[in-house]
């Protein structure tokens, strides 16, 4: 198979995951095959099921993905829900903060990294206020960031304790205090 076949097969997110991992193995050296292999996993899972798509192979690709020097696919691999954990921890170190923000979304993100986050630059904090495993602690600290959209998100995280959705129902921008206000009715 040649390198535009391999590219137009790639298009297909029910091309089988066998087929997948061959194109990856041939050509691992070629950024872009191996970005479209990325993109090609990315569609193929879902935050809304997680369970989509799981499969041994998938998770082969995402380790194998992980290491690769094309940002874009480091990207796709720390916010795809299949990327095992200890992968997540790997790549909570990336030089790239974007890579290390969508890991700070990322449910199966160890909590270690996610306190380790807060410290970190903005985009990547904010990833934080949107992760379901995000510990109270954090997303208590994160309802004062004076970023409107980090208390946003915040208030919207089903892992937001009561008296922090409480806080935030008062809150001085109306956007947060309503989403406070629908968590805490759906809590109720």
């Amino acid at each position: 198979m040649d390198r535009n076949e391999a590219l137009e097969l790639l298009e297909d997110k029910n091309l089988p995951l066998e087929k997948v991992k061959e194109i990856f193995e041939t050509f691992r050296e070629d950024m872009e095959v191996v970005g479209m292999v990325a993109m090609n996993l990315s569609l193929r899972t879902s935050v809304y099921d997680r369970e989509k798509g799981k499969s041994p192979i998938m998770t082969e690709l995402l380790i194998a993905l992980s290491n690769v020097e094309d940002m874009g696919s480091r990207w796709a691999v720390a916010k795809n829900p299949h990327t095992p954990s200890e992968v997540l921890a790997k790549l909570a170190k990336d030089e790239v903060n974007l890579v290390r923000a969508l890991v700070a979304t990322n449910p199966n993100t160890p909590i270690e990294c996610l306190y380790d986050f807060y410290e970190d630059e903005k985009i990547v904090r904010d990833g934080i206020s949107g992760n379901p495993n995000a510990p109270a602690e954090l997303l208590e600290k994160l309802a004062e960031d004076p970023d409107k959209l980090v208390r946003l998100r915040v208030a919207e995280n089903p892992a937001t304790p009561k008296e922090v959705l409480q806080k935030l129902a008062q809150d001085m921008d109306r956007d947060v205090s309503k989403a406070a206000e629908i968590k805490l009715g759906e809590k109720a």
